[in-house]
């Protein structure tokens, strides 16, 4: 009897906890979770913690509430000017309706289907009308931001419906196909050494200019240090000949000093060997050699 009681007691037990874990969910951080009955949602929640729901009856689902990336295959769009381009990017997204999302989508799956159609399809528009030449432009950054802000703005605009918000669309990189490439690259350098030409020109004739200017300057220097130069040593001589004069004011003085001159011109002939000077009786230096 005991171990009927037992028995009985224990099943009760399992049943008691069966039934419990069957009436207990818990919602964690970062994500709604919804209560399902006869696959109609009847009641979602955000509240992290401990709920109750119908056992046996009531089912749950999850639906993450943090922003998710979605990683879309590299697809071909056409440019304005009609070249192929491959494009590489990723759609970061999240729900915000689940109630809606999961009766217009059902998964995540889907969801990332329908992201995958709507933003190729976006990409595909908006690629049409731009060139080749301004997506790869090095100085069309601003223009390219504002081309990606268009994208992900036109894709915000297609999803309401489906209880989700897109938050951003990136671009991860513009690919040219292999037969393009060559043809692409070699316009670019010749583009590049172009421009780099017109600045190798422009400096020289900078150049130029700021060389010509220097040598002008250099000339006016030099020309009115020479004229300058020339005033100083026309004002010396002038000078030495009125202090020459003040100081052989006399006759005697005169002759003095024509005697030492004519020494001096005496001495400079006289340099080296092997030399003769003939002087006359009237010579001031025959005469003061011969004391007469």
């Amino acid at each position: 009897m005991n171990k009927k009681k037992v028995l009985l007691i224990s099943i009760i037990g399992l049943a008691v906890i069966i039934l419990l874990s069957s009436s207990v969910y818990i919602v964690a951080e970062n994500e709604y979770m919804a209560t399902v009955r006869f696959s109609k949602i009847i009641n979602i929640t955000d509240k992290a913690g401990l709920h109750f729901k119908v056992p046996f009856i009531d089912g749950v689902k999850s639906f993450p509430k943090a922003v998710m990336v979605y990683d879309i295959q590299p697809s071909e769009v056409l440019t304005s000017d009609k070249q192929n381009m491959t494009i590489d990017s990723y759609v970061l997204w999240r729900i915000t309706d689940p109630l809606l999302f999961y009766r217009s989508l059902g998964s995540i799956a889907i969801a990332e289907q329908r992201l995958d159609a709507l933003t190729y399809n976006t990409l595909k528009n908006t690629m049409g009308t731009v060139s080749l030449t301004q997506i790869i432009t090095e100085d069309q950054i601003g223009g390219r931001k504002k081309l990606y802000d268009d994208i992900t703005a036109s894709v915000q605009g297609l999803v309401p419906n489906y209880g989700i918000e897109v938050v951003d669309v990136k671009i991860k990189r513009f690919d040219l196909p292999t037969t393009n490439e060559q043809a692409v690259y070699a316009r670019m350098i010749s583009e590049r050494k172009q421009m780099a030409d017109k600045y190798l020109a422009d400096g020289e004739y900078e150049s130029s200019i700021i060389r010509n200017d220097t040598d002008k300057q250099v000339n006016i220097i030099i020309s009115n240090a020479e004229a300058k130069a020339a005033v100083l040593v026309a004002e010396g001589e002038q000078e030495y000949m009125r202090r020459l004069a003040e100081a052989y004011n006399t006759l005697d003085k005169q002759e003095f000093y024509e005697f030492i001159l004519a020494l001096d011109a005496l001495k400079a002939s006289l340099e080296g060997s092997g030399k003769t000077v003939i002087l006359g009786p009237d010579s001031p230096i025959a005469k003061a050699l011969l004391n007469k």
